[in-house]
């Protein structure tokens, strides 16, 4: 994709990720409101996911400050309503 069909592109707020594999591929699901866009990874792909998000992650707090968040399973997005997370899942 060119740098300017990206900018023309729609945005969406992304309210929720969730993340499946198997030994072949990574699902990653992505939804905003009630609309859901799955993504199939390789392995491979899904692993330079991770390091370009770790890196324009570190880029950022270099420029902005550390972003303050906890990864906690059991929040439940606002917008979720079917399947939440129970306790200890």
């Amino acid at each position: 994709m060119k740098k300017e069909d990206l900018k023309n592109s729609p945005k969406l707020f992304c309210e929720s990720v969730s993340l499946a594999f198997t030994p072949e591929y990574f699902i990653m699901g992505l939804t905003s409101g009630n609309q859901g866009t799955l993504y199939s990874l390789t392995p491979q792909h899904a692993k330079r996911l991770k390091e370009y998000l770790e890196h324009q992650i570190k880029e950022y707090e270099d420029k902005h400050g550390e972003i303050a968040a906890k990864w906690d399973p059991n929040i439940v997005s606002p917008v979720q309503r079917a399947n939440p997370p129970q306790e200890g899942s």
